[in-house]
């Protein structure tokens, strides 16, 4: 098996983007409501069983071929613990405008509500600013009361929820965890690759100018009283945000050029490292996706390689052995769960 290069899969939205990843992708830009290219995917939208998943380019969806053949694609230790699920969702974000205040349920409520096993914390790494202000939203700073909550939704107080939370500056390189749960908003102009777990599973705290009508939509057909129960209305304080950003402290390894970019307690629902070759990086065997964020370079693997550059997106199976990369290239490599991490319902910071 080789490295599988990966087209352009990109989602509409009720919110505007997609400028940024045409840029990106050294395209001509045409859709102001398609904020999202889902990289890789074996992921529907929710509501949908196809809309979303990626084709390769045998014609095969990826869900297929990981299902005809796991091991090849996954890898021995990962098809053993979870068979042929992923496990990750990679996706290129261009927040065109502020992204609305929302949350995601962790895995616990996704079971109980949802018959899911997946919630859907996720990552971001920040890859580009278009403003001269870019910030996320993370996080409420002080604790929020039911009753409060509720009121807030149901009068679409956008002011009062922005307010309670935790407002972030980013520049290109951070990179930020969101556990499930948590409030949050991407600012305008920030662009990014995200990694998250495998599921289109969002409740809206605010839809208010935004092209979608939140009241009926915004709850995941559960009903607000359901849904904000999964909201985690706790206090984060700086000290436990700034816990959520990377690149990982310490020491990152033994491996010249790599930076391991999430803490430890992403490593149960995915992982990331930016690679920068000091000369030429090793890839060891693993399923990943690789997307060249900056510079132009080769990957090489045992039978071939080919040249890369910024745009680029390549999943790689565990099959395609060791690979290398070298060159004036950045990426960062998506990769799945740890397969010898303990299981976890959500990230545990407290």
């Amino acid at each position: 098996m080789e490295p599988i290069e990966l087209g352009v899969n990109q989602i509409h939205r009720f919110y505007r983007g997609g400028r940024s990843i045409a840029e990106f992708r050294g395209l001509r830009h045409q859709d102001d409501l398609g904020p999202e290219d889902w990289v890789g995917s074996a992921t529907a939208v929710f509501g949908s069983e196809t809309l979303g998943v990626s084709r390769l380019t045998d014609g095969r969806t990826l869900r297929d071929a990981v299902v005809a053949d796991p091991e090849g694609f996954l890898g021995p230790a990962h098809a053993e613990r979870f068979g042929a699920e992923i496990g990750l969702l990679v996706k290129l974000l261009d927040a065109g405008q502020r992204l609305p205040v929302h949350c995601h349920p962790n895995r616990e409520f996704s079971r109980r509500h949802l018959d899911c096993p997946y919630g859907k914390t996720e990552a971001w790494v920040i890859v580009g600013v278009g403003s001269t202000d870019p910030v996320v939203h993370l996080g409420f700073r002080h604790e929020v009361d039911p009753e409060t909550l509720a009121e807030w939704v149901t009068r679409q107080d956008t002011e009062a929820l922005l307010q309670a939370t935790n407002r972030l500056p980013v520049k290109i390189g951070d990179s930020v965890l969101v556990p499930a749960g948590i409030p949050h908003a991407i600012g305008e102009g920030v662009f990014l690759v995200e990694l998250q777990e495998p599921t289109d599973l969002s409740v809206l705290l605010e839809w208010d100018g935004f092209d979608i009508d939140g009241a009926l939509d915004g709850h995941l057909g559960l009903g607000f009283d359901v849904a904000l129960a999964c909201v985690d209305a706790s206090g984060w304080g700086g000290r436990q945000v700034d816990r959520l950003r990377g690149p990982r402290r310490g020491p990152a390894g033994a491996r010249p050029g790599v930076e391991i970019l999430f803490p430890t307690e992403a490593d149960p629902f995915f992982r990331a490292e930016r690679i920068r070759p000091p000369g030429s990086t090793p890839l060891p065997p693993s399923f990943s996706i690789l997307v060249i964020t900056a510079g132009s370079g080769t990957l090489r693997w045992a039978s071939a390689g080919r040249e890369v550059a910024r745009g680029d997106t390549l999943l790689i199976p565990f099959a395609a052995g060791t690979c290398e990369l070298s060159g004036a290239v950045e990426a960062v490599r998506c990769l799945p769960p740890d397969p010898t991490a303990p299981d976890a319902s959500v990230p545990v910071f407290r």
